[in-house]
């Protein structure tokens, strides 16, 4: 855990989230800047700071996150479609130096995104 990071302090209920998953290895709550009507983060429960820091001994946390979101889609009804959205390093928008995958749906979402 580092302790500046806050994704970790939500993981260690330092701070308070709406939580709607959560196993041994990961955490999906929902955003509080939603950016549509389904809007949450997934992350491993391990600090990562980004993509590019995953290490080979925690590949298998992808396929954590990607059970997760799929379940996730299923609870929140998003069969008509959803995004999954990675943003790595400054450039490409992430602000929170711990690894995490917006899950987005709930309406149609445009191309392209940013």
């Amino acid at each position: 855990m580092a302790r500046d990071c806050i994704f970790c302090k939500i993981v260690e209920r330092e701070i308070p989230a709406e939580i709607v998953y959560e196993t041994e290895d990961v955490l999906a709550f929902t955003d509080a800047n939603p950016q549509a009507p389904v809007h949450i983060l997934v992350i491993p429960k391990a600090h990562i700071p980004d993509f590019n820091s995953i290490e080979q001994e925690q590949l298998y946390l992808l396929s954590s996150v990607g059970a997760a979101i799929q379940e996730l889609a299923n609870k929140f009804s998003l069969a008509d479609g959803y995004r999954v959205v990675n943003n790595c390093g400054e450039n490409g928008g992430q602000t929170v130096a711990h690894i995490h995958f917006h899950l987005l749906g709930g309406r149609k979402l445009g191309w392209p995104p940013g």
